[in-house]
């Protein structure tokens, strides 16, 4: 990171932008919360995040939030900092969820019934309630993760039934490079899915995970809680 910003210049810049962006849609900066994606980002960088007070991170792989979250919490505690919230965003394979369900706060990307119940089944051996996020293929795409918009009363209602899950929010990845219009359109989409679902009987389902670092301004705009941001957080990725 040579000749870039310190990642907690960059932090305090990218809340100035997530708050301008709140107020312009007549939104608290408070309703809304950077999640530091930690991909392929060295622990030093995602140390020193925390220390500036970033409060959630993401990881995407299994093995590698394995790897390197014991060792984040450990170094925090080192000097005497909280541990931040973590979230699980990646696609997830059933087999993964005996890594993921003890060791993260949420999982976001709850996009079929068989996971859903084997990440229950996991939190309910580790002795936890696991909040977790249904991930939304708003976009169509097909090598694109996530339930369709038609389907996600079905798989709401089998999320319901497993006690050891909470169910907090809805979780978008709309189009690499699309058109703000197309964007918005996205972030808009999730947002009346939440809201219908939140009329049908689930005031719970509170959360909307969407907008990265390309795009977060126009979904803090559409009604984003949780943005998504790696690169423009903590610079160009190592792995």
């Amino acid at each position: 990171m040579t000749g870039e910003p310190p990642v907690a210049e960059r932090l305090a810049a990218l809340r100035e932008r997530v708050a301008a962006a709140a107020r312009r849609a007549g939104r608290s900066p408070d309703e809304v919360a950077i999640v530091g994606v930690a991909k392929g980002q060295p622990l030093a960088r995602v140390a020193e995040a925390c220390a500036a007070g970033l409060e959630v991170v993401a990881e995407n792989f299994a093995q590698e939030a394995r790897e390197k979250l014991p060792a984040l919490r450990a170094e925090l505690a080192r000097r005497g900092l909280p541990a931040p919230r973590v979230h699980f965003i990646g696609r997830l394979q059933t087999n993964k969820a005996r890594v993921v369900a003890p060791l993260c706060d949420c999982v976001e990307s709850v996009d079929r019934a068989d996971l859903a119940r084997e990440l229950a089944r996991r939190a309910d051996a580790a002795g936890r309630r696991l909040a977790v996020m249904v991930q939304v293929n708003a976009s169509g795409e097909a090598r694109k993760g996530g339930v369709a918009p038609e389907a996600l009363p079905e798989l709401l209602a089998a999320c319901d039934a497993l006690a050891a899950l909470e169910v907090v929010g809805l979780m978008t990845v709309p189009e690499a490079d699309a058109r703000e219009a197309t964007l918005r359109a996205r972030f808009a989409r999730l947002r009346e899915l939440r809201d219908t679902a939140a009329r049908a009987g689930r005031p719970g389902l509170r959360e909307l995970s969407m907008g990265m670092s390309g795009d977060f301004e126009w979904a803090v705009e559409e009604g984003a809680t949780l943005v998504r941001i790696g690169t423009a957080l903590f610079g160009a990725r190592e792995g």
